[in-house]
Protein backbone atom coordinates (compact mmCIF):
# COMPACT_ATOMS: atom_id res chain seq x y z
CA UNK A 1 0.00 0.00 0.00
CA UNK A 2 1.47 3.24 -1.21
CA UNK A 3 1.46 6.75 1.14
CA UNK A 4 -1.74 7.92 -1.16
CA UNK A 5 -3.79 5.13 -0.45
CA UNK A 6 -3.27 5.48 3.56
CA UNK A 7 -5.40 8.60 3.85
CA UNK A 8 -8.50 7.63 1.83
CA UNK A 9 -8.28 4.68 3.36
CA UNK A 10 -8.42 5.78 7.06
CA UNK A 11 -10.99 8.77 6.17
CA UNK A 12 -13.08 5.75 4.95
CA UNK A 13 -12.62 3.43 7.65
CA UNK A 14 -13.26 6.66 9.87
CA UNK A 15 -16.15 7.47 7.96
CA UNK A 16 -17.17 4.06 8.43
CA UNK A 17 -17.13 3.13 11.53
CA UNK A 18 -19.11 6.55 12.65
CA UNK A 19 -22.36 5.26 10.50
CA UNK A 20 -22.22 2.42 11.84
CA UNK A 21 -22.18 3.61 15.63
CA UNK A 22 -24.78 5.83 14.92
CA UNK A 23 -26.85 2.87 13.26
CA UNK A 24 -25.88 0.64 16.28
CA UNK A 25 -27.50 3.55 18.45
CA UNK A 26 -31.27 3.41 16.73
CA UNK A 27 -30.97 0.59 17.19
CA UNK A 28 -30.28 1.04 21.09
CA UNK A 29 -33.07 3.72 20.84
CA UNK A 30 -35.31 1.37 19.17
CA UNK A 31 -35.58 -1.24 22.16
CA UNK A 32 -35.70 2.12 24.70
CA UNK A 33 -38.79 3.19 23.14
CA UNK A 34 -40.02 -0.08 22.36
CA UNK A 35 -39.86 -0.55 26.14
CA UNK A 36 -41.45 2.62 26.91
CA UNK A 37 -44.32 2.12 24.34
CA UNK A 38 -45.02 -1.24 25.98
CA UNK A 39 -45.76 0.42 29.56
CA UNK A 40 -47.88 2.34 28.45
CA UNK A 41 -50.07 -0.01 26.49
CA UNK A 42 -49.38 -2.32 29.87
CA UNK A 43 -50.87 0.51 31.67
CA UNK A 44 -54.13 2.02 29.70
CA UNK A 45 -54.82 -1.92 29.10
CA UNK A 46 -54.90 -2.58 33.06
CA UNK A 47 -57.93 -2.74 35.21
CA UNK A 48 -58.75 0.75 36.44
CA UNK A 49 -57.53 0.98 40.34
CA UNK A 50 -58.27 3.63 42.97
CA UNK A 51 -55.95 7.35 42.56
CA UNK A 52 -53.06 6.43 44.21
CA UNK A 53 -52.28 8.35 47.62
CA UNK A 54 -49.04 9.94 46.68
CA UNK A 55 -49.43 9.59 42.87
CA UNK A 56 -45.86 10.36 40.49
CA UNK A 57 -45.39 10.98 36.75
CA UNK A 58 -42.58 8.02 36.34
CA UNK A 59 -45.26 5.39 37.75
CA UNK A 60 -48.52 6.65 37.01
CA UNK A 61 -48.57 7.93 33.87
CA UNK A 62 -51.78 7.02 32.40
CA UNK A 63 -52.88 4.41 34.86
CA UNK A 64 -56.29 3.87 34.40
CA UNK A 65 -58.22 5.05 37.51
CA UNK A 66 -61.75 4.67 39.04
CA UNK A 67 -62.70 7.62 41.13
CA UNK A 68 -65.21 9.11 42.96
CA UNK A 69 -65.98 12.60 43.79
CA UNK A 70 -67.64 15.89 43.40
CA UNK A 71 -67.29 18.45 40.55
CA UNK A 72 -66.63 22.46 41.55
CA UNK A 73 -67.30 24.76 40.21
CA UNK A 74 -64.98 26.92 37.93
CA UNK A 75 -63.56 26.31 34.47
CA UNK A 76 -60.42 26.39 32.28
CA UNK A 77 -60.93 25.96 28.41
CA UNK A 78 -57.89 24.43 26.62
CA UNK A 79 -58.34 25.38 22.64
CA UNK A 80 -58.35 21.77 20.68
CA UNK A 81 -59.71 19.64 18.02
CA UNK A 82 -61.62 16.88 18.78
CA UNK A 83 -61.08 13.44 16.54
CA UNK A 84 -63.85 14.01 14.60
CA UNK A 85 -62.10 17.34 13.12
CA UNK A 86 -64.29 20.40 14.55
CA UNK A 87 -62.64 22.90 16.73
CA UNK A 88 -63.63 23.58 20.14
CA UNK A 89 -62.34 23.70 23.92
CA UNK A 90 -61.58 21.09 26.81
CA UNK A 91 -62.88 21.87 29.71
CA UNK A 92 -61.11 21.25 32.91
CA UNK A 93 -62.63 21.38 35.90
CA UNK A 94 -61.65 21.57 39.78
CA UNK A 95 -62.99 18.15 41.50
CA UNK A 96 -62.68 16.81 45.06
CA UNK A 97 -62.31 12.98 45.90
CA UNK A 98 -64.21 11.22 48.41
CA UNK A 99 -60.96 11.29 50.23
CA UNK A 100 -61.21 14.77 50.67
CA UNK A 101 -58.37 15.85 48.05
CA UNK A 102 -58.74 18.45 45.09
CA UNK A 103 -57.72 17.35 41.67
CA UNK A 104 -58.00 18.81 38.13
CA UNK A 105 -60.71 16.76 35.80
CA UNK A 106 -60.51 16.74 32.28
CA UNK A 107 -64.07 16.16 31.64
CA UNK A 108 -64.01 16.33 27.75
CA UNK A 109 -64.28 18.48 24.65
CA UNK A 110 -67.35 20.92 23.80
CA UNK A 111 -67.67 23.17 19.94
CA UNK A 112 -66.40 27.16 20.14
CA UNK A 113 -70.02 28.16 20.78
CA UNK A 114 -70.68 26.24 23.88
CA UNK A 115 -67.57 27.18 25.50
CA UNK A 116 -69.38 29.25 28.31
CA UNK A 117 -72.70 27.19 28.05
CA UNK A 118 -73.94 26.21 31.61
CA UNK A 119 -72.33 22.79 32.60
CA UNK A 120 -73.63 20.10 35.26
CA UNK A 121 -71.31 19.88 37.94
CA UNK A 122 -71.78 18.13 41.56
CA UNK A 123 -71.15 14.25 42.33
CA UNK A 124 -69.97 12.10 39.74
CA UNK A 125 -68.34 8.57 39.54
CA UNK A 126 -64.87 8.84 36.95
CA UNK A 127 -63.21 6.48 34.84
CA UNK A 128 -60.07 7.77 33.07
CA UNK A 129 -56.48 8.16 33.24
CA UNK A 130 -54.13 9.71 34.92
CA UNK A 131 -51.93 12.34 32.87
CA UNK A 132 -48.88 15.15 33.04
CA UNK A 133 -49.65 16.30 29.72
CA UNK A 134 -46.85 17.47 27.49
CA UNK A 135 -48.73 19.76 25.35
CA UNK A 136 -45.39 21.85 24.46
CA UNK A 137 -45.79 25.27 23.60
CA UNK A 138 -46.41 26.62 27.36
CA UNK A 139 -43.69 29.31 27.33
CA UNK A 140 -44.67 31.17 23.88
CA UNK A 141 -48.39 30.79 23.96
CA UNK A 142 -49.42 31.89 27.68
CA UNK A 143 -53.26 31.40 28.21
CA UNK A 144 -55.42 34.51 27.95
CA UNK A 145 -56.62 34.75 31.53
CA UNK A 146 -59.32 37.06 30.47
CA UNK A 147 -60.96 35.38 28.18
CA UNK A 148 -60.22 31.88 29.85
CA UNK A 149 -58.67 30.41 26.95
CA UNK A 150 -55.42 27.80 27.24
CA UNK A 151 -53.06 26.75 24.52
CA UNK A 152 -51.85 24.04 26.50
CA UNK A 153 -52.52 22.01 29.27
CA UNK A 154 -49.72 23.79 32.07
CA UNK A 155 -50.58 21.17 34.86
CA UNK A 156 -48.61 23.38 37.65
CA UNK A 157 -50.31 26.96 36.19
CA UNK A 158 -54.17 24.80 36.24
CA UNK A 159 -53.79 23.70 39.17
CA UNK A 160 -53.01 27.37 40.99
CA UNK A 161 -55.63 28.79 38.97
CA UNK A 162 -58.57 26.26 40.34
CA UNK A 163 -56.91 26.18 43.56
CA UNK A 164 -55.80 22.08 43.25
CA UNK A 165 -53.16 19.34 43.77
CA UNK A 166 -51.21 19.25 40.15
CA UNK A 167 -53.02 16.12 39.25
CA UNK A 168 -55.19 15.62 36.11
CA UNK A 169 -57.51 12.47 35.38
CA UNK A 170 -58.85 12.70 31.94
CA UNK A 171 -62.06 11.36 31.74
CA UNK A 172 -62.93 8.76 29.36
CA UNK A 173 -66.58 8.63 30.88
CA UNK A 174 -68.64 9.61 33.78
CA UNK A 175 -71.87 7.80 35.37
CA UNK A 176 -74.22 9.65 35.49
CA UNK A 177 -72.94 11.27 32.02
CA UNK A 178 -73.04 15.16 33.16
CA UNK A 179 -70.99 16.02 29.60
CA UNK A 180 -69.06 17.60 28.36
CA UNK A 181 -67.84 14.64 25.51
CA UNK A 182 -64.72 12.65 26.74
CA UNK A 183 -61.85 12.86 25.25
CA UNK A 184 -60.24 9.71 26.46
CA UNK A 185 -56.45 9.49 26.41
CA UNK A 186 -54.47 7.60 23.44
CA UNK A 187 -50.97 7.73 22.83
CA UNK A 188 -49.83 8.50 19.27
CA UNK A 189 -45.56 8.23 19.96
CA UNK A 190 -43.66 7.49 16.67
CA UNK A 191 -41.27 5.00 16.75
CA UNK A 192 -38.96 5.40 13.79
CA UNK A 193 -36.05 4.26 15.02
CA UNK A 194 -35.71 1.39 12.75
CA UNK A 195 -35.73 3.48 9.74
CA UNK A 196 -33.04 5.91 11.12
CA UNK A 197 -30.96 2.67 12.13
CA UNK A 198 -31.42 0.89 8.46
CA UNK A 199 -30.91 4.49 6.77
CA UNK A 200 -27.23 4.72 8.96
CA UNK A 201 -26.22 1.48 8.36
CA UNK A 202 -27.12 2.16 4.58
CA UNK A 203 -25.19 5.21 4.31
CA UNK A 204 -22.16 2.75 6.00
CA UNK A 205 -22.07 0.46 3.40
CA UNK A 206 -22.11 3.09 0.46
CA UNK A 207 -19.28 5.49 2.14
CA UNK A 208 -17.53 1.82 2.48
CA UNK A 209 -18.31 0.62 -1.18
CA UNK A 210 -16.83 3.98 -2.32
CA UNK A 211 -13.64 4.01 -0.33
CA UNK A 212 -13.06 0.97 -1.97
CA UNK A 213 -13.73 2.07 -4.97
CA UNK A 214 -11.57 5.34 -5.08
CA UNK A 215 -8.54 2.73 -3.50
CA UNK A 216 -9.26 0.92 -6.58
CA UNK A 217 -9.16 4.31 -8.87
CA UNK A 218 -5.50 5.11 -6.96
CA UNK A 219 -3.98 1.27 -7.75
CA UNK A 220 -4.65 1.47 -11.09
CA UNK A 221 -3.49 4.75 -11.51
CA UNK A 222 0.10 4.03 -9.55
CA UNK A 223 0.08 0.42 -11.46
Amino acid sequence: MTRRMIAPLLFGLLGTACLVFLGLWQVQRLEWKRGILDTIETRIAADPVAVPPAPAEAEDQYRRVDATGVIGTGEIHVYTAAPSGGVGYRVIAPFTLADGREILLDRGFVPIGDKDAPRANGPVSVRGSLLWPDDGALDSNPPDLARNIWIARDLPAMAAELGTDPLLIVAARTDPDVGPSPLPVTVNIPNNHLEYAVTWFGLAAVWAGMTLWLLWRIKRRLD
